[in-house]
C-alpha cells in the first residue's frame, strides 16, 4: 500500500474511533465532505441577486427564492412535506395600518377633557383582528412592568382591578429578574396576554426615556391569518386580548398620574427597588380609530427526509432558516435593494447543504428530518410561528428545531455560541459535534441582546419544543480572541442595509461549510437517539412551555 494511502487510512480509522467515542456515527462523519464551499457560494450568489429585489414576502422576488429552494431540495432527493403533497405551506399575511383621523382624549378627575396629540403624546398599534376600535371613558390603572408571575413571587397586578379598564405599563426594564425571565415577561406579546387575562380593554406602553420617540408604523404591522381566517400569529395582538394598544410619552404618563395617590417618581422608584406598585389612576381615556388591511399569500418551504426506524420515523428533527429579507427601501450610498446576503441567504444555503448531507446517508437516520425555510422572519418571526403553531406534520411529532440565522461567516470558524443549548439536553450533542470539529464552545458574549428570543428558534420554544441556534464565538486565529469586535464593526455598516450584498461582500466559504457540518452533526445525533431531547430540570422555558 502506498505510504500516503496508509496515512489516510489510519487517519480515517482514528476519526471513526473518535466519532464513536463521542457518540457520532462514522457514517455521518464520512458524509461531511459532501458540503463544499463552492456550493454555499452559488446558493448565496443566486439568493442575494438584485433580481430577487430583497426577497420581500408576497413579491415576485420572494417567489423566485421559493422556486429556487424547492428546485434545490428536489435535486437533493428531499421529499415534499408542505400542504397537500407540495413543498410549500401557504401563509396568509395581513399588513395592518392605522388610518388617519384617530380621536383620543383624556378626562382628568376634575376639569374638561384634554385631547391627546397623535405622534407627540400617543401613537397606536394597528389592530389586525378588529377594524374599528372604540373605547369610551374607560378607567385607567397602572400595572408597573405588566408582569404577573406568582411563581417568581412578583405580581404587578396584585390587588388591582383591571377589568374593563386601560392598563398603563412602563417599558423600563425590571432589574430583579434573570435574563430568561426578563426576556419573556417584558415581551410585548406576553404583556398583552397578561393584561387580557386580567380583563383589560386596552394597554398603554409608557416610553422608558424622555428622549425616546414613540413607535409609529408607516409600513404597518404584519400578522398571519390562521386556517380559520382569524388572526393566528401576531407579535402585537391575540384574539381576546386588549382592543386598544398604544404608546405614550413620559409627559403623557405624568398627565395620566395627575391626582393619583402616588406620583410617577415615587411609583417608578418602588419598581426600581423590586417592589410592585399597582395603582388606580383617577382619569379616564376615550379613543376611536380604524385599521385597514393588505392581505397577501406568502410561503414557507417544507421538505423531508424519511427516517429509517419503523417507529421513530414518525418524529421529526427540524432544520430551519428564514428565506425572506427586507425588499427595497431607502437608498444608502446609492443602493436601495436590501439583498440580505448574510441575512439570511447564508442560513438558507446552510440548510440546503445540510439536506444534501442527510440525503447522502445510507441508511437514513432513525428519525425523519424536516427542512423548513420560513417567510416573514423580518416581520416578527411570522412564518416560523405559523409553522410551529400549525405544522404540516403532527405538532407532537416535532422533537427539536435547529435554526440557522445569519451565521456571519466573515472569518474562520473556531468557536461557537450555542444559543438555547443550556436550556435542554441539546448541549450534549453540541459538545460532541464541536469536539469532533475542534471548535470551542463559549457563552453568549452579548446576553443583553436577548438573541435567543429574537430569531425563529423561539417560535418552537413557545410551543414546548427544545431549540438551538448556533452563533459564532469570539476565538480568532491570531489569539486575540476579539472576533465579536470585528463582527460589531461589520454589522454597523452591513446589517439590514443594502451593503449586505454578495458583490463586494465579505465571506469565508470554508467557514460556512464547517458551520453546516456542525449543524448537521448536531441534528444527526438527535435523529439517531432513542430518546427525544428534554428540557433541563427547573429550566424557565421548559417549566413554562415544555410538554
Amino acid at each position: 500500500m502506498h505510504q500516503a494511502t496508509k496515512l489516510l487510512t489510519v487517519a480515517g480509522l482514528l476519526a471513526s474511533q473518535l466519532a464513536v467515542a463521542q457518540g457520532i456515527d462514522p457514517a455521518a462523519i464520512a458524509a461531511l465532505p459532501t458540503v463544499q464551499p463552492a456550493a454555499l457560494e452559488a446558493h448565496v450568489r443566486y439568493l442575494a441577486d438584485d433580481r430577487l429585489r430583497g426577497r420581500l414576502p408576497g413579491t415576485p422576488g420572494y417567489q423566485l427564492a421559493v422556486d429556487y429552494v424547492v428546485s434545490q431540495l428536489k435535486q437533493n432527493g428531499v421529499l415534499p412535506a408542505g400542504d397537500k403533497g407540495t413543498y410549500t405551506q401557504t401563509v396568509r399575511l395581513r399588513r395592518a395600518f392605522v388610518e388617519a383621523g384617530a380621536t383620543l382624549s383624556f378626562q382628568p378627575a376634575t376639569g374638561a377633557a384634554q385631547p391627546l396629540a397623535y405622534g407627540a403624546a400617543i401613537t397606536l398599534y394597528p389592530n389586525p383582528g378588529l377594524a374599528e376600535v372604540s373605547v369610551s371613558n374607560a378607567p385607567l390603572v397602572f400595572a408597573g412592568y405588566g408582569i404577573s408571575a406568582p411563581e417568581l413571587k412578583y405580581d404587578d397586578y396584585a390587588g388591582l382591578d383591571a377589568k374593563g379598564k386601560v392598563v398603563v405599563i412602563t417599558r423600563q426594564m425590571p432589574r430583579q429578574f434573570a435574563d430568561n425571565e426578563r426576556q419573556y415577561f417584558t415581551d410585548l406579546r406576553t404583556v398583552l396576554e397578561t393584561a387580557a387575562r386580567h380583563g383589560a380593554v386596552g394597554v398603554l406602553l409608557a416610553a422608558a426615556h424622555a428622549e425616546a420617540r414613540l413607535p409609529e408604523f408607516p409600513k404597518g404591522l404584519v400578522s398571519a391569518l390562521a386556517p380559520d381566517g382569524q388572526v393566528g400569529v401576531s407579535r402585537s395582538y391575540a384574539p381576546g386580548s386588549a382592543q386598544l394598544v398604544g404608546s405614550i410619552s413620559p409627559a403623557t404618563l405624568q398627565q395620566l398620574f395627575a391626582g393619583a395617590a402616588r406620583d410617577t417618581m415615587q411609583t417608578l422608584n418602588l419598581l426600581r427597588r423590586g417592589k410592585p406598585a399597582p395603582l388606580a389612576l383617577p382619569g379616564r381615556l376615550s379613543a376611536r380609530y380604524r385599521s385597514r388591511y393588505q392581505d397577501v399569500d406568502s410561503y414557507n418551504v417544507v421538505g423531508k427526509i424519511t427516517g429509517s426506524d419503523a417507529k421513530l420515523k414518525n418524529e421529526y428533527v427540524v432544520h430551519s432558516a428564514h428565506l425572506d429579507h427586507l425588499g427595497v427601501g431607502p437608498a444608502i450610498n446609492g443602493d436601495s435593494i436590501y439583498n440580505g446576503a448574510h441575512d439570511n441567504a447564508t442560513g438558507v444555503a446552510s440548510v440546503l447543504e445540510i439536506s444534501k448531507l442527510y440525503a447522502s446517508l445510507k441508511p437514513k437516520p432513525r428519525r425523519s428530518v424536516l427542512f423548513v425555510l420560513v417567510t416573514g422572519e423580518e416581520m416578527g418571526l411570522i412564518g416560523s410561528t405559523y409553522f410551529a403553531k400549525y405544522p404540516t406534520v403532527p405538532k407532537a411529532a416535532l422533537v427539536v428545531d435547529i435554526n440557522t440565522d445569519m451565521p456571519t461567516i466573515i472569518a474562520p470558524l473556531l468557536s461557537v455560541v450555542p444559543l438555547g443549548a443550556d436550556h435542554s439536553s441539546l448541549m450534549q450533542p453540541v459538545k460532541a459535534a464541536a469536539d469532533y470539529l475542534k471548535l470551542t464552545i463559549e457563552p453568549d458574549p452579548e446576553p443583553t441582546q436577548n438573541r435567543f428570543i429574537r430569531s425563529d428558534q423561539y417560535s418552537f420554544v413557545v410551543q414546548g419544543i427544545p431549540a438551538l441556534h448556533i452563533k459564532y464565538g469570539n476565538r480568532t486565529a491570531d489569539g486575540k480572541n476579539n472576533l465579536s469586535e470585528t463582527v460589531q464593526k461589520w454589522r454597523a455598516v452591513t446589517y439590514h442595509k443594502p451593503q449586505d450584498n454578495f458583490e463586494g461582500g465579505t465571506f469565508d466559504w470554508a467557514a460556512g461549510a464547517q458551520y453546516a457540518r456542525l449543524n448537521f452533526l448536531i441534528g444527526y445525533q438527535v435523529a439517531q437517539a432513542s430518546q427525544r431531547p428534554s428540557w433541563n430540570r427547573g429550566d424557565f422555558f421548559g417549566a413554562r412551555f415544555g410538554r
